[in-house]
């Protein structure tokens, strides 16, 4: 009997799991829809609350109780690195990709005129604080491990990137559909090798801060 109510305890909490990943995948459709193809408030706005939904899902999911979250040396070093060579991969990508792409300079341009007339200090520490953050606590700490866990490490690895990468479809932009599936998968890589939620958040968080309102590449 033990050994029953167990198996009807472990199904029961893992059917609540997958219905939350359904809830968090429609959501995140939902509020990128919102966030890139509607009109209204403020891109860096709609962003921030848009993160901060998908935050909630992930912490009502336990992402913090089951991942590795200290922020300790070790994260910080990381952190720097990581997002010092996603920056280097952005900038070569835009090189390349403007001598093969007529279009790309004008499609670079605009995924920061998205955001243009916002105080560029205000949009570093929001990327830095909230939606570097919060977007990495969703996608690694919630969803990738949710679907590593049910299909395996590479399986999940793959499906959070495609999903990743098809919610910015909503902006049009070729270039920026490019670059989500780049970041997601370096993000993505990094968090399946490591094991280690608190380092994509130092990385995202950094790498965002600096590429929009540090050092832009547009």
């Amino acid at each position: 009997r033990c050994a029953r109510a167990a198996g009807r305890d472990e199904m029961r909490r893992s059917g609540e799991g997958d219905g939350l990943v359904h809830v968090g995948v429609v959501l995140a459709v939902f509020l990128w829809f919102v966030t890139f193809f509607l009109g209204g408030p403020n891109f860096w706005v709609k962003i921030a609350f848009s993160t901060l939904v998908l935050a909630a899902v992930a912490l009502k999911g336990k992402a913090v109780h089951t991942n590795v979250v200290r922020f300790d040396a070790a994260a910080l070093a990381v952190g720097l690195v990581s997002a010092a060579v996603l920056y280097g991969i952005f900038w070569a990508g835009r090189e390349i990709s403007s001598l093969l792409f007529s279009f790309a300079p004008h499609q670079i341009g605009d995924v920061y005129r998205l955001g243009s007339g916002f105080p560029r200090a205000v949009v570093f520490f929001e990327l830095l604080l909230v939606t570097g953050p919060a977007e990495e606590l969703f996608w690694r700490g919630f969803l990738q491990q949710r679907l590593m866990a049910r299909h395996g490490p590479l399986a999940g690895f793959l499906l959070t990137v495609a999903l990743y990468t098809a919610i910015h479809v909503w902006s049009f932009n070729f270039m920026l559909v490019g670059a989500s599936a780049v970041a997601g998968a370096f993000w993505g890589y990094l968090y399946m090798k490591l094991g280690r939620l608190d380092c994509v958040m130092v990385s995202h968080a950094l790498w965002g801060a600096v590429i929009f309102a540090g050092f832009p590449l547009g």
